[in-house]
């Protein structure tokens, strides 16, 4: 935000990419992070023993089906690291998160990627060919539901079918970046926490830094099978997650207040996107995380660039891809609206 203002003179900036909570912090964490400040030249605890017990309480599964990293990208980092060689390969969607395919080409990991459907939406169908053709070297299969920048998702039936279909690949595991799960509507979104029993081979992943608003404290989660947690734990740096993070962590699942207005804010920030970009005659996907997809008549960068003029910074995801598309986080009401109103000037 400072350094749109400096560079085009503006006041007012609003930064709607990054897809962070627009609530801000909870009180609760606020009170617990000033009392943890004395223990801050201590080292943090590398077990994240209290974190650990709060997480399985709330998620309601074992403690050591649980590890923790310095936000979710870690967690892929390392799940890399552990399950796969140079020269073996992660399988994932095009237009999909680019971390997947960032840390595979950091360890001289092959990213193999199938097309989405027409929707946008994940093609398992496609996924299933790919995995069945190239088993002998797919590690590790990255579905994110919801995934980033798309917001589409894979309903329960899709899912527990393709990794029913996994099983006879005893060398893969099917690992589901949910960091958006909290923020789904659909009804038929599954519940994966309580397949991890059932699958051995099913890794999760979640985060603190979207519905619980601690992006910058940099905490996820990693809920899998006991053996495979322990892999990880084997590789994974001691003090990983910091003391505040930890306190953190803690403090706001205790705060369900905060987590129903986060709730409420992005869906009723979603329903009024969908509203207005309806009126603007802008074709976009309805999202189940806290952002929306939408076309944009001009480039992404080019459209980007005339809403930095209007003090609006929105997410051109060429990268993914997707080259005439802008990715908008839900925002405070007003930054919604502005956002809208800088949409109308630039089209």
């Amino acid at each position: 935000i400072s350094e749109v203002q400096r560079e085009l003179g503006l006041e007012r900036v609003y930064k709607l990419a990054s897809n962070e909570n627009p609530l801000g912090l909870s009180l609760k964490v606020k009170e617990a992070l000033i009392n943890a400040l004395d223990d801050l030249t201590l080292y943090p605890d590398a077990s994240c023993y209290n974190l650990n017990l709060a997480v399985s309480k709330y998620y309601n599964i074992a403690s050591e089906q649980l590890a923790f990293g310095n936000g979710s990208e870690e967690v892929i980092d390392l799940l890399i690291r552990v399950f796969c060689s140079p020269g073996e390969a992660i399988l994932t969607s095009s237009h999909s998160f680019l971390i997947y395919k960032l840390s595979a080409q950091a360890f001289q990991v092959e990213t193999l990627e199938t097309p989405m459907k027409s929707d946008l939406k994940f093609n398992l169908e496609a996924m299933k060919t790919e995995l069945e053709k190239n088993s002998d070297k797919i590690r590790l299969v990255f579905i994110a539901n919801p995934n980033n920048p798309t917001g589409t998702y894979v309903n329960e039936a899709e899912l527990r079918d393709f990794i029913e279909f996994s099983q006879r690949f005893e060398n893969t595991l099917i690992v589901i970046d949910e960091a958006y799960n909290e923020f789904v509507r659909a009804k038929d979104y599954p519940k994966t926490e309580t397949w991890l029993n059932e699958y051995k081979n099913l890794v999760l992943i979640r985060t603190f830094s979207k519905v619980f608003g601690l992006a910058g404290l940099r905490l996820g989660i990693i809920l899998a099978n006991p053996e495979y947690i322990s892999y990880y734990h084997r590789v994974r740096k001691p003090f990983n997650v910091n003391s505040l993070a930890q306190v953190a962590g803690v403090a706001i699942l205790e705060d369900q207040n905060y987590l129903k207005e986060s709730q409420r804010i992005n869906w009723e920030g979603l329903d009024y996107f969908y509203k207005e970009l309806d009126k603007l005659g802008l074709k976009y996907w309805p999202s189940q995380a806290n952002f929306v997809l939408f076309e944009t008549p001009q480039s992404g960068i080019e459209a980007y660039k005339l809403l930095l003029q209007q003090g609006i910074i929105m997410r051109p995801v060429g990268g993914y891809g997707l080259t005439n598309y802008l990715r908008l986080s839900v925002g405070k009401s007003e930054e919604n609206h502005a956002a809208i109103e800088a949409l109308k000037k630039i089209l």
